[in-house]
């Protein structure tokens, strides 16, 4: 487990170099850990090593780890869900996640306001950051999601195409149970980095046609969810506000 501490703490070095680079603060920049197939020990030591960002892309593997994680002296932490997430699935992710980055249609979008309208009326229980029910407010807050971006264009990836990203967004940002926090995509998978690199500059442009547009509930949406183990730094460089890194801390992850 000490390892999992080294490992993070090179990873937050990568972070900072890369935003000294091009003229940034480091803290601009978030780590989510994404700990797909991670048991909650090598998870928790994490935490206990300062991670505070978790994301899961398997729902069942959230459901399974969740009671493990929020259970007593875990420290503190806002876990995200941040895989390809089915209708069926959205109340079983929801106890769990406090922020959905992949909404890529509106239907899952109405989807996932209508479980929180059922929350708000308290026919459901109640999704919190760090664990089940949130008893101060009952899980009446809005659900925090962004909107997940296709923009390399390859078809085994996920996300709305870009040029349907602003109408989506600005859809998304008038359900009253959500709050648009901004754009996730995942970016091409090429060794030319300048291919990368325009994959996650076209991420920036729809955060900037977005908000330029003003449409009623997408002023919040500033964030910019880009970036792996093998490319943060080309993430960071086109504005990335959040990495995400699951094999550069953990190491490779066992066979499926």
């Amino acid at each position: 487990m000490d390892q999992i501490a080294e490992n993070l703490a090179v990873v937050r070095r990568r972070i900072a170099d890369a935003a000294h680079v091009v003229g940034r603060d480091p803290a601009e920049v978030r780590l989510l850990l994404a700990v797909k197939t991670q048991p909650v020990d090598a998870v928790r030591a994490a935490l206990d090593a300062g991670a505070d960002l978790l994301g899961h892309n398997r729902a069942q593997e959230l459901v399974a780890t969740g009671p493990g994680l929020a259970a007593p002296g875990t420290p503190a932490h806002e876990m995200h869900f941040i895989g390809h997430l089915q209708s069926n699935k959205v109340n079983q992710v929801l106890r769990w996640a406090g922020c959905v980055q992949t909404v890529d249609t509106l239907r899952l979008a109405q989807r996932l306001d209508a479980a929180v309208a059922r929350r708000v009326a308290g026919t459901e229980n109640g999704a919190g950051r760090n664990g089940p029910a949130v008893e101060d407010d009952g899980g009446a807050s809005p659900l925090d999601v962004m909107v997940q971006v296709n923009t390399s264009g390859e078809p085994t990836k996920a996300g709305v195409d870009p040029a349907g990203a602003v109408e989506l967004a600005s859809a998304v940002g008038a359900l009253p149970h959500l709050r648009l926090r901004g754009f996730m995509t995942i970016g091409a998978n090429s060794p030319d980095v300048d291919v990368v690199r325009a994959s996650y500059e076209a991420l920036a442009q729809v955060r900037r046609d977005v908000l330029a547009g003003g449409a009623p509930g997408t002023g919040d949406a500033t964030e910019l969810s880009m970036g792996m183990s093998g490319d943060l730094e080309i993430a960071v460089a086109a504005g990335a506000t959040m990495v995400r890194v699951g094999t550069a801390v953990f190491g490779a992850r066992p066979p499926v």
